[in-house]
């Protein structure tokens, strides 16, 4: 059975991680990261991979899985970043 606590953490996660898809399609479709900070970005890459470490060390399956999804699309703009600046 689900609990509060896990949907209220499901919930959280799912904010924080599309936060991040208008960027990620925008610099996806337009190929320009101009605008894009790169140190934002790396301290998210690197923020989202401590946090995915810490969900999995605690089996704590809101965290893993917003923390995947949240890494694929930083890693995507930070990609997109270095390859078109």
């Amino acid at each position: 059975m689900v609990t509060l606590t896990t949907l209220i953490g499901l919930a959280g996660g799912t904010c924080t991680t599309l936060s991040l898809v208008p960027q990620a399609v925008k610099a996806w479709r337009t190929r320009s990261t101009k605008d894009v900070s790169i140190g934002m970005f790396l301290l998210i890459v690197i923020g989202v991979v401590l946090w995915l470490i810490y969900g999995a060390l605690l089996g704590d399956l809101p965290l893993i899985l917003a923390n995947i999804v949240s890494l694929g699309l930083a890693a995507t703009v930070l990609a997109l970043k270095l390859r078109y600046g």
